[in-house]
């Protein structure tokens, strides 16, 4: 499971763009994973666009998660489903998906890491770290204190989002996040392919710096 540079698939934030344009140019970039984040489709639309996304990701052995929506991830075959904290139950969802499918878990702090931990979830997914407009309503950043507070505290990997971008997301990876999630950054790019690269390139030179040390 490498959650390295997880892309998140968002309509709103695209400029017009496709979707399926916008995946394959992030996964051309480098993007481990992708996840479609998709809150107003009709749901048989919803299933055609995630069944496209899944093709997409599996041709490039890049991982494919879709969030919130457990039926659509059964329907198409998803690699996993992404849960807030007001969504399906981690346990009930692990008993509808069984054991080899990948669940993760929004939190904002180290409470509720641990109980996503405890009720069996493969990652958490930690933010905002920074400020951020992609979603409404969002708490105050954690910032990059939290990352490490976290996970000294945790066994699971811990994937930072949240106004995450090419002049900041080292400084995540310094601070202890195993990989990051990126929104608007990355499908909001001029350039898709050349953006996810060097967010890339970022991550992997610090986990290599931090692997020598």
């Amino acid at each position: 499971m490498d959650l390295s540079l997880y892309v998140i698939i968002d309509r709103r934030m695209m400029n017009g763009r496709s979707p399926i344009r916008v995946a394959r140019e992030a996964i051309a970039g480098g993007a481990t994973a992708i996840q479609l984040r998709e809150k107003e489709m009709e749901s048989r639309d919803l299933c055609h666009l995630a069944s496209s996304l899944k093709k997409v990701a599996r041709k490039k052995k890049a991982l494919f998660i879709v969030n919130d929506r457990i039926d659509i991830a059964q329907a198409v075959d998803a690699d996993g489903v992404h849960l807030g904290q007001e969504d399906f139950p981690i346990e009930i969802a692990r008993k509808l998906l069984g054991r080899n499918k990948i669940i993760g878990a929004t939190v904002r702090n180290l409470s509720q890491a641990l109980k996503a931990q405890r009720e069996g979830a493969d990652y958490v997914s930690l933010g905002p770290i920074f400020s951020t407009k992609t979603k409404k309503d969002l708490p105050p950043p954690r910032g990059l204190k939290t990352i490490a507070q976290i996970k000294e505290k945790i066994r699971l990997p811990l994937i930072a989002i949240g106004g995450i971008n090419r002049d900041n997301v080292a400084s995540v990876i310094r601070a202890g996040a195993d990989g990051v999630a990126a929104a608007s950054a990355v499908v909001g790019a001029k350039n898709i392919r050349k953006t996810t690269g060097e967010l890339l390139r970022q991550i992997k030179e610090v986990k290599r710096l931090k692997r020598r040390n």
